[in-house]
């Protein structure tokens, strides 16, 4: 539950690495350090209107100067961090980028809404990499399967996804006026999440731009393959054990979507069968392997593959022989594969 950014944890998600190494290490040296800087880190909204100081936004919005949300954002964050494993580097940046830009734009509007209908005059708010960090609940609300872990009382469920809406819980009522960045995080989330809108295609990261951090920055955020020698509970502090009880948790959950997508496609006639196809993918560093492989090419010839659909995974962070396997394997569904190569 608590972050780490061992190689266990942030494994293909560089980008939520240094969201959670970089704004965090700012925010404790402008508490304990440069205490006379944070007035360049206070999202002034009155300095942005009347004064135009724009650049009051990139900084305010960036950096939280108090110790509580910078922790709490930092577990939403590194919990968070399955949708960068999921979309890719590229489509996770586009989608803090948007939802960054859309909050902004709704806080000012909650504002003076609150100024218009009940005479409170906001001059500043929160500061802090919030916007986005709210956004993320609306993916995660649509997207992640809701399992039981255990109950309270006998009568009270507690899912796996209790405990992050309890921090976000947390989150909201730490401070005064924080909700409003919170109110318009979750509709920005909303916005660029839907599909009529069509804000997605207009907020994004260019490919070029992406390259670019991808061969700067990426390297640097990086973290190394998890060893799968390591099985849950056998840590050697309680922080270990629940750390990987989490990673657990989060296999079963890709798991559970890659289960539900397969019931969807046997009740729509078109069923694959995945104990022919699979397992040679879960054998891949057998020495037999070859063998076996080369009987079932033959029986079944391997479907063709789309190049852009290689690229999109290779993009994140798997290798092109994978890609290969994973796509032919599951009849070129992107979604399939991503979800197969997370867990193997």
């Amino acid at each position: 539950m608590f972050p780490s950014t061992g190689s266990n944890g942030l494994y293909k998600a560089p980008l939520s690495k240094s969201l959670l190494l970089v704004p965090s290490a700012l925010s404790v040296l402008l508490t304990l350090l440069f205490q006379h800087y944070q007035k360049f880190f206070t999202y002034n909204l009155q300095a942005v209107k009347e004064d135009f100081q724009i650049w009051r936004l990139v900084f305010g919005r960036t950096v939280c100067l108090d110790l509580k949300d910078t922790f709490c954002s930092s577990l939403l964050i590194y919990n968070f961090r399955i949708f960068e494993r999921r979309y890719g580097s590229r489509k996770f940046s586009s989608f803090l980028l948007g939802s960054w830009m859309l909050s902004a734009l709704f806080d000012l509007l909650l504002v003076e809404v609150m100024q218009y209908a009940f005479g409170i005059t906001i001059s500043s708010l929160p500061s802090g990499f919030l916007g986005p960090v709210f956004a993320l609940f609306v993916p995660f609300f649509c997207s992640i399967p809701r399992m039981q872990v255990t109950q309270i009382l006998g009568q009270f469920p507690i899912t796996n996804k209790t405990l992050i809406y309890i921090l976000g819980l947390q989150l909201v009522t730490s401070g005064s006026y924080i909700w409003i960045v919170a109110v318009s995080g979750l509709i920005s989330g909303m916005c660029y999440s839907s599909s009529v809108l069509k804000v997605h295609q207009v907020l994004c990261v260019p490919s070029w731009l992406a390259k670019i951090f991808s061969w700067t920055l990426e390297p640097i955020f990086s973290s190394a393959e998890p060893s799968n020698e390591i099985r849950v509970g056998m840590g050697a502090t309680v922080d270990i054990q629940r750390q990987q009880r989490m990673e657990l948790l989060d296999r079963q959950i890709m798991m559970s979507q890659f289960a539900q997508m397969r019931r969807q496609r046997q009740q729509q006639g078109r069923v694959i069968n995945w104990n022919r196809l699979f397992p040679p993918l879960r054998r891949r560093h057998n020495a037999n392997y070859q063998d076996n492989g080369q009987s079932e090419q033959e029986a079944h010839p391997p479907a063709e593959v789309s190049e852009e659909q290689v690229a999109r995974l290779m993009e994140m962070g798997f290798s092109r022989v994978d890609a290969l396997e994973a796509l032919r394997a599951s009849n070129n569904d992107l979604n399939v594969a991503t979800n197969f190569l997370l867990q193997h």
